[in-house]
C-alpha cells in the first residue's frame, strides 16, 4: 500500500464483488479498503454498514466508493456519494438509463470529483491488439456473437430479469463495450428481442447495425447456450479474418493466434480508476449503454416460452 493510498468504500457486496473487486483491491497498493455497505453481505476485517448513507456518515475519511449494486438502484447511491465529494467507480452498466448517467457526469464535474464508468471487458488482454489490427486494415463486415448459459452465470439473480435489469444485455453490453472501442462508429438499424412470457427482460437478441460508412455489423445474444460458451467478435478485412474470442482474451487472424494472455480486467480497472482520481478527471463513455437503449427502443418484442431458473 502506498503512503497516499485512496481510502475506499464498496457498496453492494454480492457475487461480482467477492469474485472480482475484493481480490483486485487487495493486490493494488493504490487503495486502502476501509468500509463496506450492503443490505445482506459483509466484508471481513473492515467496518460494515447497512447503506451508503450510514457509511459516509461514519467514515468521513473516505475518498472514493465503488458502487456494485444492480443498476436500477445505483443512481441514488452515486448521487449521494458525488454530493459528498467522493470519487465514484460505477460497476457496469453504469446506470439503468442514459440520462441518469449524464446527470451523474455533470454532478461529478460540479463537485470536482472523478466518475468512472468501468467497462471491464475493454480491459481484456487482446482488446488493444484487436483495435490496432482493425486500425491497420480495411473492414468489410463484423459479427458479434455473445452466447452463454444464464443458469450458470446468474443463478437466482431475479433483479436481472426486472425492468432496468437488462436481461441478456447484461453480458451483451460487455460485447458492446469492446465493439465500440475497436470498430468504427455504428448505429442500430433493426432488432428483435426475445422475451420469455414470464419475464420483463429479454433472454436473446438479434441486432443489426450499420457503420457510418455503410458496413454491416450483426450481433447475436443468447442466454440459453449450454456447453461451450461463446464470447466472440469476428471481422472480415482486407488483411484476413479476425477473431477476438474468449470475451477479448484471445486474438486470431486467419486462424493463427497472435495474442493470448491471462485475464486481468479488474486489476486494470482499479489501476485506471486510481489514474483518473489522481489526475482529477472522469472517464464516462456512454456508447455501449446508448446502444442497449436503442435496441430496446427500436427492437421488435418477440414473446417466447416461459423461463424458469
Amino acid at each position: 500500500m502506498t503512503s497516499n493510498a485512496i481510502k475506499l468504500g464498496i457498496v453492494g457486496v454480492g457475487k461480482i464483488v467477492r469474485d472480482q473487486h475484493l481480490p483486485a483491491i487487495a493486490k493494488d497498493g493504490n487503495y486502502q479498503l476501509i468500509a463496506a455497505a450492503s443490505r445482506h453481505g459483509k466484508v471481513d476485517g473492515i467496518a460494515n454498514y447497512p447503506n451508503i448513507e450510514a457509511m459516509l456518515a461514519a467514515e468521513p475519511g473516505l475518498e472514493a466508493v465503488s458502487l456494485c449494486m444492480p443498476p436500477q438502484f445505483r443512481y441514488d447511491a452515486a448521487r449521494t456519494a458525488l454530493e459528498a465529494k467522493k470519487h465514484v467507480f460505477l460497476e457496469k452498466p453504469p446506470g439503468a438509463t442514459v440520462s441518469e448517467v449524464e446527470h451523474l457526469k455533470a454532478l461529478a464535474e460540479k463537485n470536482g470529483v472523478s466518475l468512472f464508468a468501468s467497462w471491464h471487458s475493454r480491459y481484456a488482454p487482446a482488446v488493444e491488439a484487436a483495435r490496432a489490427f482493425l486500425a491497420s486494415a480495411r473492414l468489410t463486415s463484423a459479427a458479434i456473437n455473445w452466447k452463454e448459459d444464464v443458469r450458470r452465470w446468474h443463478p437466482n439473480q431475479e433483479w436481472i430479469w426486472e425492468p432496468g435489469g437488462f436481461g441478456v444485455f447484461d453480458p451483451g453490453i460487455n460485447a458492446l463495450s469492446i465493439a465500440t472501442h475497436i470498430l468504427p462508429p455504428m448505429f442500430i438499424t433493426s432488432a428483435v428481442l426475445d422475451f420469455p412470457e414470464n419475464r420483463a427482460a429479454p433472454v436473446a437478441a438479434h441486432v443489426a447495425f450499420r457503420t457510418s460508412n455503410g458496413l454491416p455489423v450483426t450481433m447475436e445474444l443468447d442466454w440459453l447456450q449450454t456447453g461451450p460458451q461463446s464470447w466472440d467478435i469476428l471481422a472480415e478485412t482486407d488483411k484476413g479474418k479476425m477473431a477476438l474470442s474468449g470475451g477479448g482474451a484471445k486474438l486470431a487472424v486467419d486462424g493463427k493466434i497472435v495474442h493470448d494472455e491471462p485475464e486481468a480486467e479488474y486489476p486494470m480497472l482499479y489501476k485506471r480508476f486510481a489514474e483518473i482520481v489522481r489526475a482529477g478527471n472522469s472517464d464516462v463513455d456512454l456508447a455501449p449503454l446508448q446502444h442497449v437503449a436503442d435496441a430496446f427502443m427500436l427492437g421488435k418484442r418477440n414473446v417466447i416460452e416461459a423461463f424458469f431458473d
